[in-house]
């Protein structure tokens, strides 16, 4: 390790994986803008958060809570060109309002470390 080292990580720190909980915010957020699948999701996050990754097993385990507590549905769709059809998830009609409480969660959760992000520089 040498001091550049440091200086390196704290200009362009290692991104942050998200935890369930927040996960399932995230999720809720993105779902409520418009239905999509679990690749897409993470591909959303590092474009759109990128101080932010998703990992496969806490995404896939963030879908399937939701879909058992009913806030979101899924359905399978057939893409062309593509062998296996692709699992799609929306929100629900009756979940609606407490996906938007939850979506409002991921937003001030992100903002705030932007905020602590631009703050410490």
């Amino acid at each position: 390790m040498k001091f550049d080292d440091i200086y390196q990580y704290f200009h362009s720190p290692p991104p942050h994986y998200l935890n369930k909980e927040v996960a399932v915010c995230y999720i809720l957020a993105m779902l409520l803008e418009r239905e999509s699948y679990g690749t897409h999701l993470i591909e959303q996050l590092a474009n759109g958060y990128p101080a932010y990754r998703l990992s496969d097993t806490v995404l896939y385990s963030a879908l399937k809570f939701l879909e058992q507590e009913g806030t979101i549905m899924g359905y399978w769709q057939k893409v062309p060109g593509r062998g296996r059809p692709r699992r799609m998830y929306y929100v629900s009609e009756a979940a609606q309002s407490q996906a938007t409480e939850l979506a409002r969660l991921w937003y001030d959760y992100a903002q705030d470390a932007i905020a602590s992000t631009s703050q410490a520089m």
